[in-house]
């Protein structure tokens, strides 16, 4: 018989402990996938996370959203595939990998098994699969906790390789080959490209970041700038007076940059003649940031130009002239006697090869090569208006160099140190302190030290280690974006939530740079690229089978192993055109590849392509969207455009950042976050308003999910306890205490819902008005989950829980329970109580799934069919509805 004891004191952290071992006991998940077997199918595609660390609080909003909408399909009869994702590969794992190890740089990763690269490598590998199962089952875990129902790996499951596992794991053969696959098209297309480039690179971890890592790790820091002389060649005692943020790159100087439109004064300074551009004499630098206290401490306030010329002496402006007076002038540069700057063509001897054989330069030390160039990018808000060239040293600065025929000199290697040939900076590191300190000396010394001070701002960290990244000139595989508009047309096919989100990702597409897929690293998706170095062909394969097929050397050792290094390359085939060997290239993939794919290599494009079709393209994808725009959307609709020229989605739904309760971005490092057994089930701490740390009890998952599903998707949400504890008492509490009411009496008046129901036109105004605001709310609720908008529902069902079911429903019908007997009036009270309950449990089970059964099981049989998640989802019903009753209802409660 339904109506246990409800006590109004309730753990809800222990009641969703109690419930997750009932769903287990009862096999409640296995139950609703078996009922809704042959029900019209709903496909949902889960966007991996990363197994490298347990979850936050900030990841179970997504994965709230995820099973919400499953949730609710699935009471609607649908068919899911539930299948969770795991992203495995990428330096973001190898980085953790060598902190436990305490492994310092790639030398170190090499040297695992000393004097033994092979076994190192494989070693290293073996032990970042292992972090990943690790943490997949960590994760596995917690995202059972958090009520999120998917069809979950068992305990022996884990002992399977990934392939065969239930989740995806992005490290997986399949996923892998996929990729394969799709790189074969691109390079059928005539898209795959080998390319020298300078780019951001971080010294520690030894890789390059493309476009899209970049944005994600600038932080504010204060470098020393300088500014310096480079004295005319043609005129004894005039100088062009330069700038720089990045002292270490003018080791590598080829040219200096002027726009020709602007206007630059000459400059009389105790004797000396100087070269600046006219608006850059007098700037306030950096003035407004200065005011908004965007400032480092420690920093003093910048000073203009013409400050520093009257603190040194004074000045007299000579002359005025534009900037295309200046163009072909020629100079000295600040390092001229360096070995690097003498070798003819660039430098050191590969760089030079590369920039000769491909008709970049001439065959001139870059000594030989400085000059005046032309700009048009060259401002005047910032330096001098005369910008130092380094083509060896920044990707502007190369193209810049390539238009004028310039020599690049590439002073780093792989860990950011100086190359031999820099003198005293060889086998530094640029990053290195007193690297400024040295080429200050030397730039004194040599009479080109004009002024150096400490200047603040936002500057590219590695996203994953947070090291200040370099600018280096590597060589690179790449995928043309020639084809972007391709991609454009197709964003047009996917419904975009919150609608800015189309014009974003749009943004990124018409801007982006072509695609680089290469990281010099070993954890990874080896990328399929053979090469024949004598002549410089290469070719994509695009499967296992093809692999196998055209394998000349190798296969044996590498049969059995899945396709990683470094036992992918051993593998060697032959060059059709030259019969030339041809070596796979050390370099691993890009993971955006690895999760991009995934609608085609979980859907089983590649196994089944009449199966894929039944799921593809999927419903909904939901991620945080600050940075997916540029990564997994992208990837996403790249991929999908080049293998089916379709959207991989139908819907795609984004959602803000997890702030703290003050709006403070989250960090361990500040004592703010909160991690997810923390919020769930331990308690946590988190720094007060004292600075100190103060302990806070559990929320439990329902309440977190609950937060996270009221708040509009678009805008970040404040997060902490002060918040959870107002939610909670505002919606959860007020619901738990109605439910208890209504329980504790129906258990001592013996209250049956079975028995046949009261008439409506028999029931009391307040009867009918409830139950026909009722059929409104689930008419809303129906609207929200089908509209992917559920935050204006929660909140209308926090409205109705608090301000009419229980403040002015209950409260005015308090006497009808109380009153001795039975009769008609008090079972009809008791039959509308019971509904709206019961269907208010229906309607938020797919958000707060642990309150809800609980209780759904105690208003029923408390049998394993009363599962609120087998129960099927709720339509209004027309005829209970009486719009002018709730009409005149509502202007009452306004009233009061």
């Amino acid at each position: 018989m339904p109506f246990a004891k409800v006590e109004t004191q309730v753990d809800f952290p222990a009641l969703e402990r109690a419930i997750l071992d009932i769903w287990q006991k009862e096999n409640t998940f296995e139950r609703l996938v078996q009922r809704n077997a042959d029900g019209n199918r709903w496909s949902f595609l889960d966007g991996p996370i990363t197994a490298n660390n347990p979850m936050g609080v900030h990841h179970a909003w997504g994965r709230t959203y995820k099973d919400a909408f499953q949730r609710h399909h699935a009471m609607k009869g649908h068919k899911l595939r539930y299948q969770n994702g795991f992203d495995c590969q990428g330096l973001w794992v190898e980085v953790e990998v060598e902190k436990e190890l305490g492994l310092k740089s790639k030398k170190d990763i090499e040297n695992l098994v000393p004097g033994d690269p092979f076994a190192s490598i494989d070693q290293f590998v073996n032990l970042c699969k292992a972090r990943v199962d690790k943490f997949a089952r960590v994760q596995t875990d917690q995202s059972v906790r958090l009520g999120y129902w998917m069809d979950w790996d068992k305990p022996e499951d884990w002992d399977k390789p990934a392939d065969d596992r239930r989740s995806y794991f992005t490290m997986s053969q399949t996923n892998n080959y996929a990729i394969w696959g799709f790189l074969k098209k691109c390079n059928d297309r005539g898209l795959v490209y080998r390319a020298h480039d300078c780019m951001p690179f971080c010294p520690r971890c030894s890789v390059g970041l493309s476009q899209m890592e970049m944005s994600e790790g600038y932080q504010m820091v204060a470098h020393r700038s300088v500014f310096f002389k480079l004295p005319i060649k043609s005129k004894p005692s005039e100088f062009l007076l330069a700038w720089t943020t990045t002292p270490w790159t003018l080791t590598s100087n080829v040219a200096a940059a002027v726009n020709p439109e602007l206007t630059y004064l000459k400059i009389l300074h105790r004797e000396e003649t100087y070269y600046v551009a006219k608006g850059a004499f007098t700037v306030a630098r950096l003035e407004q940031q200065f005011k908004d206290k965007e400032w480092l401490e420690g920093v003093p306030k910048l000073k203009s130009l013409e400050q520093m010329f009257k603190e040194k002496g004074g000045f007299e402006i000579t002359a005025e002239l534009k900037g295309a007076d200046l163009v072909g002038w020629t100079y000295e540069g600040p390092f001229d006697h360096l070995e690097a700057q003498s070798s003819q063509g660039g430098y050191p001897d590969d760089i030079a090869r590369v920039a000769l054989n491909r008709d970049w330069t001439d065959s001139i030390p870059a000594n030989q090569a400085h000059k005046v160039i032309a700009w048009r990018e060259v401002g005047e808000t910032e330096g001098t208006g005369i910008v130092h060239i380094a083509p060896g040293c920044g990707r502007e600065d190369l193209g810049l160099g390539r238009e004028n025929r310039l020599p690049p000199v590439a002073p780093l290697d792989e860990f950011g140190c100086f190359l031999q040939g820099f003198g005293e900076l060889s086998g530094k590191s640029a990053i290195d302190p007193t690297v400024p300190d040295i080429v200050f000396a030397h730039l004194e010394k040599n009479g080109k030290l004009f002024a150096w001070e400490k200047y603040p701002h936002k500057y590219p960290h590695c996203w994953r280690c947070k090291t200040e990244v370099l600018f280096r000139m590597v060589d690179g595989w790449y995928i043309s974006m020639s084809w972007r508009e391709e991609i454009m047309r197709v964003c047009d096919d996917v419904r975009w939530i919150p609608e800015f989100g189309r014009q974003r990702e749009l943004d990124w597409l018409k801007n982006m740079g072509d695609w680089m897929i290469s990281k010099k690293r070993y954890w990874g998706l080896a990328l399929p690229v053979w090469v024949d170095e004598e002549s410089g062909d290469f070719e994509v394969i695009g499967s296992r089978e093809e692999l196998k097929a055209r394998a000349v050397e190798g296969w044996a050792d590498f049969d059995g192993h899945t396709p990683h290094r470094p036992w992918v390359d051993l593998i060697k085939i032959r060059n059709p055109r030259t019969g030339n060997l041809m070596t796979r290239i050390s370099d691993v993939g890009n993971p955006w590849l690895d999760a991009g794919v995934v609608p085609f290599s979980t859907m089983g494009y590649y196994k089944d392509k009449a199966d894929w079709e039944k799921w593809f393209p999927a419903d909904l994808i939901t991620e945080c969207f600050p940075g997916q725009f540029r990564n997994w959307f992208y990837a996403l609709l790249a991929m999908g455009t080049m293998l089916e020229a379709k959207a991989p989605f139908k819907t795609l739904l984004g959602h803000a950042l997890v702030r703290d309760q003050t709006g403070d971005e989250m960090h361990k490092s500040k004592g703010n976050s909160i991690p997810f057994e923390g919020a769930a089930d331990n308690g946590y701490e988190i720094k007060g308003k004292n600075g100190k740390m103060e302990k806070h009890p559990p929320m439990g998952a329902d309440l977190v999910r609950w937060m996270f599903c009221r708040q509009n998707p678009s805008q970040n949400i404040n997060f902490g306890p002060q918040i959870a504890e107002d939610v909670r008492a505002r919606f959860l509490l007020k619901l738990w205490n109605t439910y208890a009411f209504l329980c504790n009496y129906a258990r001592l008046d013996g209250f049956d819902p079975a028995a046949p129901q009261v008439p409506l036109a028999r029931r009391t105004d307040l009867d009918r008005w409830i139950i026909s605001d009722l059929q409104k709310l689930v008419r809303q609720a129906e609207h929200a989950f089908t509209n992917y908008d559920i935050a204006p529902f929660c909140l209308e069902v926090e409205r109705f829980v608090d301000d009419k079911l229980s403040n002015w429903y209950v409260r005015r019908n308090r006497r009808r329970f109380w009153k001795a007997g039975a009769g008609e009036d008090k079972t009809a009270a008791y039959q509308t109580l019971h509904t709206a309950i019961s269907v208010v449990c229906r309607l938020v089970a797919p958000i707060i799934p642990f309150i809800t059964d609980h209780m759904y099981r105690n208003l029923h049989d408390q049998g394993a069919d009363s599962s609120v998640h087998l129960a099927m989802w709720p339509f209004a019903d027309e005829g209970m509805e009486d719009a002018a009753l709730s009409e005149e209802m509502e202007a009452l409660l306004r009233l009061v």
